[in-house]
C-alpha cells in the first residue's frame, strides 16, 4: 500500500458504471481487492443511462466513471451541455461493441451494410436507428459505418438516443430498425430472436478505443495520488482479466450478477471469448474481441484517440469550427499520470502519444493534420443539415 507523500488523498472513490460488459475492469478491481491493495476503496454505482453518468460526474455525486470516450470530450467542450473541465485517466477497453438490425429487415435481406444500403434504396422510408449518446462512441460507430456505405446519417435516417439496456425492448416493439450499442445487448437481441448481427465495432475500426475511466479535471488535479491509485487498481484488474480464458469466465460470472449487468452469464461469456454468431446460422471466432489489457496495449490514453472523436464532432456538425485538436487532447488525456501508474506496475507504455489506424473505408488516421482529415470525408454535415447539439 502506498504511504507517505504518495498515499491517496481519498480513501473511498465512488465510480459510476453501466450495465455493460466493459464495466468489467472497474468491477473486478473492486471485487478482487486490487483497489484496497493501493490504498483506496472503489464503490461501484450502476447507472441507468449515459445522461445520468454525465450529470452525476459533472455535479460531483460520482468521483469517476466508466464513460464513453466521446462523451468526455463533448462535456469538456460543452457540446449539448455546459462545458466542464474533464480528464481521461486511462482507456478501459478496445473493441467489442455491435451494430444490430431488426429481424424484419433481415427477412428482407438486410444483414450487413451492403444489403442494408440496397434495401434502403429499394424501399425508401423513414428508417430509425438508436445509439446511446449523441457524442458517444456508439453514435460515432453508427455514423461512420453508414457513411462508409454511402448513407448520410444526418439526412437519410432518424437517429435517436436509447439507453443500452433498453435497446432490445425498442426493437421488439418495432420502434427502431437497428441500433449501435455495447455488449451484451447485441447478443441479447440475437438470443431473444429480435435482431441480427450486422457488424462489430472492430469491423469499423480495428482495435478502436471504447470506454475510458473519466473524472473531472479538478478532481484529478486535487487528488492526483487517488487518481493514480485507481488507475493502478483498474490496470491490474485489466491485466488479470486478459491473462487467460478462466479469468474471463470468472469475470463474466461476476458481472452477470444483479448488482452489475443482470443477465445470464452465457450472454456475456460467448462474446468475451470471441465466439460470435449473427442470429442467422453463421458462427465464427472473432480475432479482435473486447480486450481490456492485451499486454498493456489497450490502456494508454493516446492523444490521437481522443482527437479522432473531435474530428467526428466537426464532421457531423457538433462543432461549428475546428478546435485546437492536440491542445484539447493534451488537456483531457492524463498521459503523465497514466505513465506513472503503469511504471509502478511494470506495465509498458508507448514512447509517443499517437498511434496509426486504418478504418473500414480505408482512410488512415494517425493524428496528423486533423482538420484536413475531418474535412476530407465525402459524407459529412453541410451547413443546412448540421444538427443542433441536444442534451438527451
Amino acid at each position: 500500500m502506498p504511504g507517505g507523500s504518495d498515499a491517496p488523498e481519498r480513501d473511498t472513490v465512488h465510480v459510476g458504471t453501466m450495465a455493460l460488459t466493459d464495466c468489467a475492469s472497474i468491477v473486478m478491481a473492486h471485487e478482487l481487492g486490487f483497489d484496497r491493495k493501493y490504498g483506496v476503496t472503489i464503490v461501484p454505482h450502476r447507472e441507468s443511462s449515459w445522461a445520468n453518468v454525465r450529470d452525476k460526474l459533472v455535479h460531483g455525486s460520482l468521483d469517476m466513471a466508466q464513460a464513453l470516450y466521446g462523451m468526455v470530450y463533448g462535456i469538456h467542450l460543452g457540446v449539448g451541455t455546459s462545458a466542464v473541465d474533464m480528464a481521461v485517466l486511462m482507456t478501459l477497453n478496445r473493441n467489442g461493441q455491435g451494430l444490430s438490425l431488426a429481424r424484419p429487415l433481415a427477412e428482407k435481406g438486410a444483414t450487413d451494410l451492403a444489403s442494408l444500403c440496397a434495401l434502403m434504396r429499394r424501399e425508401p422510408r423513414a428508417y430509425t436507428f438508436a445509439q446511446t449518446f449523441p457524442t458517444g462512441t456508439h453514435a460515432m460507430w453508427l455514423n461512420y459505418w453508414l457513411a462508409s456505405g454511402g448513407i448520410d446519417p444526418l439526412t437519410e435516417i432518424r437517429s435517436i438516443v436509447v439507453p443500452p439496456a433498453q435497446m432490445v425492448g425498442y426493437v421488439r416493439k418495432g420502434s427502431i430498425d437497428g441500433f449501435s450499442a455495447g455488449e451484451p445487448w447485441n447478443h441479447v437481441g440475437i438470443m431473444e430472436g429480435v435482431s441480427v448481427h450486422a457488424a462489430a465495432s472492430q469491423d469499423v475500426w480495428p482495435d478502436h478505443p471504447e470506454k475510458v475511466l473519466a473524472t473531472r479535471g479538478d478532481f484529478a488535479r486535487r487528488y492526483p495520488n487517488t487518481a493514480r491509485a485507481v488507475i493502478m487498481a483498474v490496470l491490474e484488474a485489466s491485466r488479470w482479466i486478459d491473462a487467460n480464458a478462466g479469468n474471463r469466465m470468472r469475470m463474466a460470472a461476476t458481472i452477470a450478477g444483479s448488482a452489475y449487468v443482470n443477465v445470464p452469464v452465457d450472454v456475456i461469456r460467448e462474446r468475451i471469448l470471441g465466439r460470435y454468431q449473427d442470429g442467422l446460422g453463421r458462427q465464427w471466432q472473432d480475432t479482435r474481441p473486447m480486450r481490456f489489457f492485451d499486454d498493456g496495449q489497450v490502456n494508454f490514453p493516446y492523444l490521437s484517440d481522443g482527437m479522432w472523436f473531435l474530428t467526428q464532432f466537426k464532421r457531423w456538425g457538433l462543432l461549428r469550427a475546428h478546435p485546437d485538436y492536440q491542445a484539447t487532447a493534451r488537456a483531457i488525456n492524463q498521459t503523465a499520470l497514466y505513465r506513472q501508474a503503469a511504471s509502478q506496475l511494470g506495465v509498458s507504455a508507448p514512447e509517443g502519444d499517437m498511434r496509426t489506424s486504418r478504418l473500414i473505408d480505408g482512410v488512415v488516421w494517425d493524428g496528423t493534420d486533423p482538420a484536413r482529415y475531418a474535412d476530407g470525408f465525402a459524407v459529412q454535415a453541410r451547413p443546412r443539415h448540421a444538427p443542433e447539439p441536444v442534451t438527451p
